[in-house]
């Protein structure tokens, strides 16, 4: 991945990232991210992200849950081994309800707990550039992709009016990568200079 320069505001209100973030979507500017310390409600739409898919993959793993249940236990009692207990027929839906239903529960929960780790990259081992130290704690920040089209005085003169209480810029990598936290990156002596 790419180093790419960002535009960094950092606000103490959510009451005023608000229109920050209005204002920023009007300007045309390239919106990277916004990190809150805490959930906020309405801040994707207001950035313009669409509602996630995550709901359709949990569908999608509860199936394959129940298909492994169903497939499976169909498998051990009619082929592998068919004994006739209490009466019951070799293929016995009704018995299997519970094991199915666990199943299903089972692969959706895990599934769906793997997916969100990877669309959020939150998982083992992945690195991502911190824009701020107070981005999690108390301050709510917001990082604007600077490229040629945009020049960085306008951007972060722009950042200040709408209501920043810290502007700075950062070279930072893009996305997210695999490492370790106490090895050195390049960007950050890019970033102490």
């Amino acid at each position: 991945m790419a180093i790419k320069k960002f535009a960094v505001a950092a606000y103490d209100d959510e009451a005023v990232l608000f229109p920050a973030v209005k204002k920023v979507r009007n300007s045309g500017y390239k919106l990277h991210d916004v990190y809150t310390p805490f959930a906020v409600h309405g801040l994707d739409q207001a950035m313009g992200l669409k509602e996630t898919d995550l709901h359709i993959a949990g569908f999608i793993y509860g199936i394959c849950g129940t298909s492994t249940a169903v497939g499976f236990i169909s498998w051990i009692f009619t082929s592998d081994w068919p004994i006739i207990y209490g009466g019951k027929p070799h293929f016995a839906l009704p018995a299997w309800v519970p094991i199915t239903f666990e199943l299903t529960v089972l692969f959706a929960a895990v599934g769906m707990t793997l997916t969100f780790c990877y669309l959020n990259q939150i998982m083992f081992g992945v690195k991502k550039h911190v824009f701020h130290p107070r981005q999690s704690d108390d301050l709510f920040v917001m990082a604007i992709e600077i490229n040629d089209k945009t020049p960085q005085d306008e951007v972060v003169k722009f950042l200040k009016s709408t209501g920043a209480v810290e502007t700075s810029v950062q070279m930072a990598e893009e996305g997210w990568w695999y490492g370790r936290w106490d090895q050195k990156e390049e960007y950050e002596a890019l970033n102490a200079g």
